[in-house]
């Protein structure tokens, strides 16, 4: 018979076995902290570069459509130079209209670099277009606002021209037609290496619209001797018959 005072199958943890068991689990915590602390910027850069990169293809579609529907808008009626402004950190240019309650009409859209809380950044402005007064210079008269930031820091936005020759330049000033496509080179401010997202944009017009008409075209009142009825071929063989 076994005493009152004697336990059998008693089950449960020593004090020892309980300091045992923190010890594994404080070992356990500190080795997936120390692997956390490793991956975890690891995890932020990447999610870091993946923004940028959606960001700077957002900029480039945007910058490159806007490019696509440039328009042959002289300043003024005495002007045959399209009102066009390029240089190599901006690009200023007359299109249609464009945003959700915008009506028919055209904008001057500026696309460059400006300041934005002391880092230079690459936004696009507009203003509503109208014919400037004659001997005007656009730069002075025309003041585009309400600057959307399409691309900011760390990269930086340069721009070149060319014609139909396909000779880049770094401006393209003042002259009688549009560029043929405008170069969009994307740069790291720090590194100043050459990202691959660079590319070039077609412009579709680069010239009036009745630039292709012919003097006849545009007076309806001349006519093609050539078509006439009196130099019909069945005309000149009965004149010759007689």
């Amino acid at each position: 018979m076994t005493g009152t005072g004697q336990r059998t199958g008693e089950q449960g943890f020593t004090l020892i076995e309980t300091l045992v068991a923190l010890a594994l689990m404080g070992l356990v915590l500190s080795t997936l902290a120390t692997i956390t602390a490793q991956w975890l910027p690891n995890w932020n850069r990447g999610i870091d570069r993946v923004q940028r990169s959606e960001q700077v293809g957002i900029a480039m579609q945007r910058i490159a459509a806007d490019l696509a529907a440039v328009a042959f808008v002289p300043a003024n009626r005495e002007l045959k130079q399209p009102l066009f402004d390029g240089s190599a950190l901006s690009v200023t240019f007359v299109r249609t209209a464009l945003g959700p309650n915008a009506g028919p009409g055209l904008d001057v859209v500026r696309i460059g670099e400006t300041s934005d809380g002391g880092h230079l950044v690459t936004a696009r402005s507009r203003a509503s277009f109208g014919p400037l007064p004659v001997g005007a210079s656009p730069s002075q008269l025309i003041h585009v606002a309400n600057p959307v930031v399409l691309l900011g820091p760390p990269f930086r936005l340069s721009f070149a021209y060319a014609g139909r020759d396909r000779v880049w330049r770094d401006s393209w000033p003042n002259v009688d037609k549009l560029p043929a496509a405008v170069m969009i080179t994307v740069r790291d401010a720090a590194s100043e290496q050459v990202l691959s997202v660079s590319t070039v944009a077609s412009i579709h017009v680069d010239a009036p619209a009745d630039a292709g008409k012919s003097d006849a075209s545009k007076d309806p009142t001349k006519t093609d001797d050539s078509s006439s009825g009196n130099n019909a071929p069945g005309t000149s063989a009965k004149a010759g018959g007689t």
